[in-house]
């Protein structure tokens, strides 16, 4: 079926093909009367503007990309991504753009991601799950695109601000701390983690918290209490194991995520031990799962959609023009029968 034109619009609403392009290109130099007609014209003919042909003119492309650095498995499987998602799906849904999500783990995802990653393509990019060694800030920075963090990044945690950097976070150190001193209120006095990767700021600010936890409380800080996990339920559980062997008598364990803890939670009554009442557990996001294990976990409530809203918004004002600024979210603990 042949595409109505812009001439037979213009033809249609009895104005020139100059005031329709004006006014699908959302110009407000168009009388209300000509953009009526236009737009009885529009839906008339079921007229679909040509998205390549209003880029050359506009220079926008009304697509942004949401890159996320890991992989297809991790990224489809845990609520967290599916989270961030929704909450950036919220804000786009009352505008004009699209969004495209990408993983970038492997070397050749990657190099396909940074040749697309270009005014050409997008008005700007979102970016997820960052390491601290991941050149896609700096790249798109010296491309001049439009950019949003989620999560702060590594080099940051030492300083206050940077007036190039856009990033939306969450309280993960103020988080943690809140989730130890639980613990430590119920007269736990052997708590171990299971931290986060230590090249993401999310890992090195949870670990953060639950050390400042124990100092406030004048609790001794014993490596050997302390195990790493990737955020996954299989980590959770494989960390839970190496705890429990090194630390027989630990009475309680915060688990930098509700997957982790979730794994911690079943490496637990593999071992025989009961919880809350032989070993306390503590999770941090307040997903799905943390009402789904047995029994129900205790964690730090995060906004994850919300941290997806306020990624876009932000966004939305980079690519209006507007500085550089960030966000923190607050956190708060749910209380629940594992601790």
């Amino acid at each position: 079926m042949r595409r109505p034109t812009l001439d037979e619009v213009a033809a249609l609403a009895g104005v020139g093909r100059g005031t329709v392009s004006r006014v699908i290109n959302g110009s407000p130099q168009v009388s209300p009367e000509a953009r009526a007609a236009v737009a009885r014209a529009v839906e008339e003919l079921g007229y679909v503007p040509n998205r390549a042909a209003r880029a050359l003119v506009t220079r926008r492309t009304d697509s942004v990309a949401l890159v996320v650095s890991e992989s297809e498995e991790r990224v489809f499987g845990e609520p967290f991504f599916a989270g961030i998602v929704r909450g950036v799906s919220n804000v786009l849904a009352d505008t004009s753009l699209q969004l495209w999500l990408a993983m970038a783990q492997s070397p050749s995802q990657r190099l396909m991601v940074e040749r697309h990653l270009s005014d050409q393509h997008v008005d700007g990019v979102l970016l997820l799950s960052l390491h601290d060694d991941d050149p896609l800030p700096s790249l798109l920075g010296k491309r001049g695109l439009p950019t949003v963090l989620g999560g702060r990044p590594a080099h940051m945690l030492e300083v206050e601000g940077d007036n190039e950097v856009a990033f939306v976070d969450n309280d993960n150190e103020g988080g943690a701390r809140t989730a130890v001193e639980h613990l430590i209120g119920l007269g736990r006095r052997c708590i171990a983690v299971i931290a986060g990767p230590q090249d993401m700021a999310v890992g090195i600010a949870r670990l953060r918290g639950y050390r400042e936890a124990l100092r406030l409380a004048s609790l001794p800080h014993d490596q050997r209490l302390i195990a790493y996990g990737d955020f996954s339920e299989a980590s959770g559980a494989d960390a839970m194991h190496r705890l429990i062997h090194l630390n027989p008598g630990l009475d309680a364990v915060f688990a930098a995520s509700d997957l982790m803890a979730a794994g911690a939670i079943r490496a637990l009554r593999e071992l025989g031990r009961r919880v809350p009442a032989d070993v306390a557990v503590v999770g941090f996001e307040d997903s799905a799962v943390a009402r789904q294990t047995q029994p129900p976990l205790t964690t730090v409530h995060q906004s994850v959609e919300g941290m997806g809203r306020e990624m876009a918004r932000l966004l939305l004002a980079r690519i209006a023009g507007g500085p550089a600024h960030s966000t923190v979210l607050d956190t708060h603990l749910v209380v629940r029968e594992s601790a």
